[in-house]
């Protein structure tokens, strides 16, 4: 069945073109928190807590920007497929000064607050220190992470996935290498693992800027800030940003349901979560080309191939889904031996792995849909159906941890998220009011 639905298409290539450097891309960004797992993770299980809670404190600060990428990647793509490319440039840059001045703020606002957000996570009191301490340190590296999300999208809206690989496997091996140096060579802690990190993210930034400048100088475009093109940068970012914080709050609170049942539960999730986005920025590689690709063929007013690429997207987001679904299985027997010693936090992350496994298929077609609607500027949708499926969630989380479920049952609750932005966003591709064509959506 899968072997059929996957035979050569007239728009495989251009997918595959942009979707598998995109996968390579972001692979490595949870590879940088799998590989800070896997060193902290031999400190001891508090300090893979506190690695856990701050993570996912920071990750929340980082992805409430991410229209700073996926934003510019759909208005830029438009330009594209209307014929202005300088104009794409343009636009690109007003994301990348937002996305530094949102940085130096957010930097500013989250050094006092950063002991308020570790215990918001109900971090023990063996956890917090450590999470503290990562949270603060890495804060400093806040400008150089949404510089790299405002310029990936750049060059994804040009139909360039290529690049933003190369730059993340070279951020990746620097992150890799400092935090070997930092942590067992020169015994920094889990404050060494941060500052890797930190220096890793804020040279990517930087190769970044290079790139964007470079283009604005071959196609004559501006590289000032304009106020009025950062005001409208912010201002089409805000459907984003309410859909970003749904789903930012459904994993704050399953961390936080995690943190609430104890130091191995917490260790385990963490882990389980980071096999879980590893996987799922995999997925969402496909989103990605979904992202570019449809904007460019709105803005080409071409609706009849934004709906042929639409459908065939899908086919491969079912398809990739069930290969990671079945590999999650394959190596789930050795896996927490990657991470940790602890007995009782490798039965847990076991466990957890099974139901991290069937639920790929449907993550699958959930980020590919997610992905061409945030292509096609749908917004407003997006932002009050993820809502919904975040209702849907709470009370279930909730209930596994009064009910003594386990991560089992934490497990099950965000399942039933994912079933219900599947239903969602199903609902909306199989009607035509999402296909609205054009170089800007009006």
């Amino acid at each position: 069945m899968i072997g059929r639905s996957l035979r050569a298409n007239a728009h495989d290539r251009e997918i595959l073109r942009l979707a598998v450097p995109a996968f390579g891309a972001l692979v490595a960004e949870p590879l940088f928190l799998l590989s800070d797992s896997a060193i902290v993770g031999h400190l001891g299980t508090a300090q893979l807590g506190g690695l856990g809670v701050a993570g996912q404190a920071l990750a929340t600060l980082v992805y409430l920007c991410v229209f700073l990428a996926y934003g510019t990647t759909a208005s830029v793509a438009r330009q594209v497929g209307a014929g202005d490319v300088t104009g794409a440039i343009r636009q690109g840059i007003d994301g990348m000064w937002l996305a530094l001045a949102l940085g130096i703020a957010l930097m500013a606002a989250g050094w006092p607050l950063a002991p308020w957000l570790v215990d918001a996570f109900g971090a023990s009191d063996a956890v917090s220190p450590y999470a503290e301490t990562y949270l603060k340190v890495s804060l400093v590296g806040l400008p150089g992470m949404l510089i790299v999300l405002a310029g990936t999208g750049v060059l994804r809206g040009l139909q360039d996935t290529r690049t933003p690989l190369l730059v993340s496997i070279g951020g990746f091996g620097l992150n890799l290498v400092l935090n070997l140096l930092f942590v067992l060579g020169f015994g920094w802690g889990i404050a060494g693992s941060a500052w890797g990190t930190v220096i890793a993210q804020t040279a990517s930034g930087g190769v970044y800027v290079v790139m964007v400048l470079r283009a604005a100088r071959r196609h004559g475009a501006s590289a000032r800030p304009d106020i009025a093109g950062l005001i409208a940068a912010a201002g089409a970012g805000v459907n984003l940003i309410l859909r970003t914080a749904a789903l930012r709050l459904v994993l704050i609170v399953a961390t936080s349901v995690a943190a609430r049942m104890g130091d191995p539960e917490v260790a385990a999730y963490q882990i389980g979560f980071q096999v879980w986005t590893l996987l799922v920025f995999a997925l969402d590689a496909i989103a990605i080309a979904g992202q570019a690709i449809t904007g460019r063929y709105l803005g080409a007013a071409d609706r009849t191939g934004t709906r042929q690429v639409t459908r065939r997207m899908i086919q491969w987001g079912v398809a990739c889904g069930i290969v990671f679904g079945i590999g999650i299985l394959a190596v789930r027997p050795w896996l927490p031996g990657l991470f940790t010693s602890d007995d009782h936090v490798r039965d847990l992350l076991l466990g957890s792995l099974i139901i991290v496994a069937l639920l790929q298929p449907f993550a699958g077609v959930v980020f590919v849909l997610d992905g061409i609607l945030i292509g096609a500027g749908d917004g407003a949708y997006l932002a009050w159906t993820t809502m919904i499926a975040t209702v849907a969630f709470l009370p279930a989380a909730l209930l596994a941890y009064w009910w003594d479920a386990g991560l089992t049952g934490l497990w099950l609750a965000i399942g039933l998220w994912i079933l219900a932005r599947l239903t969602t966003l199903g609902l909306r591709a199989r009607g035509d009011a999402w296909m609205v064509t054009g170089a800007v959506r009006r």
